[in-house]
């Protein structure tokens, strides 16, 4: 299952970097006893490879068509683009253009090529780098009588690489007794047994078949309905996606199986073409919203969706189909769309009770992962709401129990965080953190608009100003937000002395250092030369650059180091270091986030959780990633250190 919308013909699944990378790894393996195999050209090396029989003359044809046929994919997209890009467009239409382009009639029929291709890739690189146990394997039948393990069986598990045979029979021939609820009746666990063996095979391709049997317990157990059995009876290919996102994310595993009516989205073909558009998403939820009964109702049905989608995103990582680096922007379009839906109900709610002010407005502004699009599956929401309202009106409320200025839209804010971050039966919908509002948790909750922009223009600290370049309005009527972002690019704009930036930022890093410690590589964060320093580093770029250069001024890391890249404000290899720090980052991060909900410990960690994050961090394996992630962080600690402490004086 290949996405073809949005899909990046040189990273993305049965990319170039796929072909680029089988290649490599056969010269890693071989090219030291072999000097005939040390080409730098992919094709030349291909064709050295069959000729030292290291590969089938077969596979050297296919690999070799299909990155032709990806080369030129990309050089038609660079065209099209203009720019150095690798993903096709995201809109069908758009794709329908590039396809007639690319010489095909249709849409349909240049994506059939592509994925022709792209699975062919897939295959031969799987075929490599996936520690998967042969068929023969399963050859045995397997059997699971209720009051004892069969011989036969036991050594089956064993093939396929069970530490525990006899352990994992048991579970099994639990499912089989009918232990979890959804397996009680005949017909469920007939239908078990057909896909069993598919299933063991496929947990054990994780590399910890002991563990992902456990996951697979617990989803059972937590399953509430039964027609799931039958779907996975009649979709070999969704036991073979249930089984990865156990082996992978078990949690994404056990809320599935508490929702299992998002099965039937994996099963409709359109699922994996691509993610739903923020217009699409408003449109489910505003239907949703406008045919609740009561205001409980509204809020339910808000976090099963959020739920719902969030399961679909995380699906769509695990299963490779969607670029962890678009991931983020999918939480975060999620998440605005959830805040302007429930922004406008609790508005209007609010003026019934308490009626309304004359030229009242309110704006929600999102900092942080949120404001920069770079959420992740465990994020909360960094949020300030400001207001404003004439300032010749009488600033008491209209209605039955009114409320005066201040205190009317405080009491709005709480109403709006309440319906974010209340416990109902359907459970939350996110944290809210409102401490980056002016004066934090000293100051009021909301924050009139004259205010906040006299308190920005001369009592903010530097920290309050780094902070603000990833603010951004994500709920508001267009004038009011008009307003708010002049605030907010007049501010960012002013002209501020760099060795005083240069020596906060610095002061700042430390202190963080001293608290949360840096040693560690994995903490992705706070390591050493980790996400902090990337964006404190392009923070400081905005802060000193802003006012001769205003196109810096972006909400996204990355894109700010890009802008910074074309104004040539570091060295073009500074840029490149940080542009690739910066992504592998987010990526690794977004696989980590869905996977985990404890710190990642390389030594604890099953081999199909650093399968993903290689695949993640685009690397062949983990050890390479870790090596890999290593030398990153020791440049960009490198990098920061150097152009901060030289603006610093």
């Amino acid at each position: 299952m290949v996405a073809v919308e949005g899909h990046n013909v040189k990273l993305g699944r049965g990319g170039i970097r796929e072909v680029e990378f089988f290649v490599q790894t056969q010269q890693l393996i071989a090219g030291g006893r072999d000097p005939n195999l040390r080409s730098s050209r992919t094709l030349e090396a291909l064709d050295a490879l069959v000729r030292d029989f290291w590969i089938a003359g077969a596979v050297r044809d296919e690999l070799a068509e299909a990155y032709i046929f990806l080369r030129r994919v990309e050089h038609r997209i660079q065209m099209v683009a203009d720019a150095q890009t690798h993903t096709l467009p995201e809109q069908t239409d758009a794709l329908g253009a590039f396809a007639r382009f690319m010489g095909y009639e249709t849409r349909d029929a240049f994506a059939a090529a592509l994925v022709d291709r792209l699975k062919r890739v897939q295959h031969h690189y799987a075929q490599l780098f996936e520690d998967s146990p042969p068929p023969a394997v399963l050859d045995g039948q397997l059997l699971f009588p209720p009051d004892h393990d069969d011989r036969q069986t036991l050594a089956v598990l064993g093939r396929l690489g069970f530490r525990d045979p006899p352990a994992a029979s048991m579970v099994v021939r639990g499912w089989m007794a009918g232990r979890h609820r959804v397996l009680r009746s005949d017909v469920a666990r007939g239908q078990l047994a057909s896909i069993a063996p598919l299933l063991l095979e496929q947990l054990s391709r994780g590399g910890d078949p002991d563990g992902a049997l456990i996951a697979a317990d617990n989803f059972f157990a937590e399953l509430s309905g039964g027609h799931l059995m039958h779907a996975l009876q009649r979709h070999p290919d969704l036991v073979r996606l249930l089984a990865t996102i156990l082996t992978v994310a078990p949690r994404l595993g056990e809320t599935l199986a508490r929702r299992p009516s998002l099965l039937d989205a994996l099963l409709d073909p359109a699922f994996f073409n691509k993610l739903p558009d923020q217009a699409s998403l408003e449109q489910h939820l505003e239907i949703l919203l406008d045919t609740a009964e009561s205001d409980e109702e509204q809020l339910d049905r808000a976090r099963r969706f959020r739920q719902e989608q969030h399961v679909l995103i995380g699906v769509r990582i695990a299963s490779g189909t969607l670029p962890a680096a678009r991931a983020g922007e999918a939480y975060a379009g999620l998440a605005e769309v959830i805040i302007r839906a429930l922004h406008a109900r609790v508005w209007a709610r609010f003026q019934e009770a308490h009626g309304t002010i004359a030229g009242a407005e309110t704006a929600v502004l999102s900092m942080g992962k949120l404001g920069g699009r770079e959420m992740t599956a465990g994020s909360d929401l960094d949020l300030i709401v400001l207001y404003d309202f004439d300032p010749e009106a009488d600033p008491s409320s209209d209605g039955p129990r009114p409320l005066h200025g201040a205190q009317y839209f405080a009491r709005f804010t709480q109403r709006l965080v309440t319906a974010l971050t209340s416990l109902t039966n359907a459970g939350k919908l996110y944290d809210v953190d409102l401490r980056l509002r002016p004066s934090g948790r000293s100051g009021p909750v909301a924050t009139r608009l004259r205010s906040f922009e006299n308190y920005q223009r001369d009592e903010a600290w530097t920290w309050e100003h780094m902070a603000l370049t990833r603010a951004r309005v994500i709920s508001a009527r267009p004038d009011f937000c008009a307003r708010v972002e002049a605030v907010i690019r007049d501010v960012l704009a002013r002209p501020r002395d760099p060795r005083r930036i240069a020596g906060d930022i610095l002061d700042m890093r430390g202190a963080i250092a001293a608290e949360k410690g840096e040693a560690d590589r994995w903490n992705l964060k706070h390591a050493l030369g980790g996400q902090v320093d990337v964006e404190f580093l392009a923070q400081y770029l905005v802060l000193v650059h802003a006012a001769q250069h205003p196109q810096i001024v972006d909400t996204a890391t990355a894109r700010i180091i890009a802008v910074a890249g074309e104004l040539h404000l570091l060295p073009a290899e500074d840029i490149l270091l940080l542009a690739n720090a910066c992504r592998l980052y987010q990526d690794l991060t977004q696989v980590l986030r869905l996977a985990l909900d404890t710190h990642f410990l390389p030594t604890e960690a099953s081999p199909a959780l650093k399968a993903l994050l290689a695949r993640a961090g685009e690397m062949p394996d983990f050890a390479t990633l870790d090596a890999h992630l290593r030398e990153t962080q020791d440049r960009v600690r490198e990098i920061f250190t150097r152009v901060l402490e030289q603006a610093a004086g």
